[in-house]
């Protein structure tokens, strides 16, 4: 199993693997701020930053990666990649489950949403060894994913998911819990820094 991981870390965090992942994810945050322009257009001008959660996540894994390339760790951006990859990668997958619970369908698009946002659970979980962040980063970044709830849940800036809209009090109840889950695992990989394949740099 420690041969396996330690082949599987070689091609994770080769240099050339690590361009890939760039240019997936640059793709993926401008086709996910492409996704919300229409929720943006009926959005007041100062909950904007708030509203695309997920492209959000991923521009901040963007940043991550951009600074393992020049051989320096971004932490705050790699604290906020974490918990907002892990978050909303394992949020849009419950609620495109729960649409199709609802509604008996969700088309390639919906299927599409669940694999890639499910990727994007795994990513933020795989570079764990990468990540140098201390707990001042995990508190901001906290107060980032906790107060964009209070945004999305109070001020009704939520994803809009029509089929669901009747359910919000109960999705933003389970969305406080997973993005408190989110932090934990944040708070986790701090404390045990597991690195046993790197030397701190």
């Amino acid at each position: 199993m420690r041969i396996l991981f330690t082949q599987l870390w070689f091609i994770l965090s080769h240099k050339s693997f690590l361009w890939i992942l760039l240019f997936i994810n640059i793709f993926g945050t401008v086709y996910g701020y492409d996704w919300y322009m229409w929720q943006l257009e009926i959005t007041e001008p100062k909950f904007w930053i708030f509203v695309p959660d997920s492209p959000t996540a991923t521009l901040f894994f963007c940043l991550a990666i951009i600074g393992w390339l020049v051989k320096r760790n971004f932490k705050l951006m790699e604290a906020l990649a974490l918990i907002t990859l892990v978050k909303y990668g394992v949020w849009a997958v419950v609620m495109n489950f729960l649409t199709l619970a609802e509604t008996g369908s969700i088309g390639w698009v919906g299927w599409m949403l669940i694999g890639s946002h499910f990727a994007m659970a795994v990513q933020g979980v795989l570079y764990i060894p990468n990540y140098r962040f201390t707990g001042r980063h995990i508190a901001i970044a906290a107060i980032w994913t906790l107060h964009n709830d209070v945004i999305d849940y109070v001020f009704g800036q939520m994803p809009i998911y029509h089929d669901l809209m009747k359910f919000s009090p109960q999705i933003g109840y389970f969305t406080f819990w997973l993005s408190i889950a989110c932090i934990g695992i944040a708070m986790w990989s701090f404390k045990t820094r597991l690195d046993p394949l790197q030397t701190n740099r």
